[in-house]
């Protein structure tokens, strides 16, 4: 159970992005850590690409640098009302991640950051059985988030991370092997790996040519 610092860091913007961007420092940065989960990925100005969980557009804003044609999906219209005068740039659907408002096989990537922990086990099944439904043939999953850290020195900071601000389904994420779970849903992993000590993952999957 977070503490009462969880809710007003959502309430209050400026309390968000600093927490975020102290997190990014061990990664180089905001601008880094917002882009990890993107390198070497085939992208072009007109790939389809969705933000999944996107909140008030901090991905949002750099997924714009690499597409002409980004949307953002989030269930909170608080967020997405913040999204959209953050990055005007991109088209918002307001919906839940384990049941998109969205067509089959329509997004050539599908990026999400730092928002699976927020989800439960059977949320994360949902979740990834969607994200194969909304992506194109050969089409490319890609996500930053938790994982449990290697270094002993990365591992008060995470811990004391998460019991200020995060809630029971993040604890479970760091005894989940994502992998095999998209590897279950239908997904060949084409890229996994850790940083900042083990204490950030991030996965790049490929739905395969059907």
């Amino acid at each position: 159970m977070a503490t009462f610092l969880r809710p007003l860091s959502y309430k209050y913007q400026w309390l968000y992005d600093t927490i975020s961007r102290l997190a990014a420092i061990p990664v180089g940065g905001e601008k880094k850590f917002r882009e990890l989960a993107l390198l070497d990925l085939p992208i072009t100005k007109e790939s389809k690409i969705l933000d999944l969980c996107c909140g008030a557009g901090q991905t949002t804003k750099f997924l714009i640098n690499y597409s002409t044609n980004v949307t953002g999906l989030d269930i909170s219209p608080l967020s997405l009302e913040k999204a959209k005068k953050n990055v005007p740039q991109a088209k918002y659907i307001e919906g839940f991640a384990q049941k998109m408002p969205l067509p089959d096989q329509y997004f050539d990537i599908v990026h999400t950051s730092v928002a699976l922990h927020e989800m439960t086990t059977d949320e994360l099944e949902a979740i990834f059985a969607e994200v194969y439904r909304v992506l194109k043939p050969e089409g490319i999953f890609t996500f930053i988030d938790l994982h449990k850290p290697h270094n002993p020195l990365f591992i008060p900071g995470i811990f004391a991370f998460m019991w200020l601000f995060e809630t029971d389904t993040a604890w479970q994420l760091l005894k989940t092997d994502l992998s095999v779970k998209l590897i279950d849903s239908g997904f060949s992993i084409l890229k996994q790996k850790l940083y900042a000590g083990g204490s950030l993952q991030v996965i790049q999957a490929k739905k395969p040519l059907i």
